[in-house]
């Protein structure tokens, strides 16, 4: 991955906004047969090209969500009880969910690798989330990582040239 596209990339996507909210809608009303399994392979080949360790903008610009047990696996992990590592670490959003006081992430290091990946929660887990079931329901979330993420961005790149609509 070059620097380079991780600085195009919220240009990009704001640009191809109203074609991807197309192709969106397009998918969600006809979704192709064996999708899910396309979406494995388009996912494996980007990540093939993009180094989760250059990049971390997620890590740097996002918070994931923290349900219950994600709060629970890592506050016993950081030897702390969860209402202190909720009061540490995380503020309720408008949407009522548990999510990070601030970005970047309070365990990403300098270089870029997490002090609690083996513990980290599950929404960084699935992050970029392209391998989701029924990715197509979840434009709105695909939409806004289009801009973060250099593996979200090529994998619609991708399914857009496999999918005929």
């Amino acid at each position: 991955m070059t620097k380079d596209l991780l600085k195009e990339l919220p240009a990009l996507a704001a640009a191809q906004k109203k074609d991807n909210q197309h192709f969106f809608t397009q998918l969600k009303k006809r979704p192709p047969k064996k999708l899910d399994g396309l979406l494995v392979e388009l996912d494996a080949e980007a990540f093939q090209q993009i180094d989760c360790l250059s990049c971390a903008n997620c890590c740097k610009t996002t918070g994931p969500l923290f349900n219950t047990t994600d709060i629970k696996r890592v506050s016993k992990i950081l030897r702390m009880k969860p209402k202190d590592f909720i009061g540490t670490y995380l503020r309720v959003d408008e949407d009522g969910d548990r999510v990070l006081q601030q970005v970047p992430c309070a365990f990403l290091h300098t270089d870029n690798s997490c002090s609690i990946y083996e513990h980290r929660p599950k929404a960084c887990r699935e992050y970029p989330h392209t391998t989701q079931r029924k990715f197509q329901n979840y434009a709105h979330l695909h939409m806004k990582n289009l801009a973060i993420c250099p593996a979200a961005y090529r994998v619609v790149e991708r399914l857009k040239e496999r999918v005929d609509f």
